[in-house]
């Protein structure tokens, strides 16, 4: 299950899927810039933007500490 909009926030590493990835489930890793999804959880992942500009749902937390 992915993780809760809780767990999120900016300044967090995140691996994503992005929507062209969907079908091979190959994964991204950035910085969180935004929090797109506005509901607590989604079945498929928090949908973020990193700050590379790419945009996807959140698959897990690599690091919970923002990065400073």
């Amino acid at each position: 299950m992915p993780p809760l909009r809780s767990q999120i926030r900016p300044g967090v590493t995140v691996d994503i899927v992005q929507k062209q990835d969907q079908p091979t489930g190959r994964l991204t890793r950035g910085v969180v810039a935004a929090l797109l999804t506005r509901s607590p959880s989604h079945p498929h992942g928090i949908k973020v933007r990193l700050t590379s500009g790419e945009v996807g749902r959140v698959q897990a937390v690599v690091s919970a500490q923002p990065d400073a």
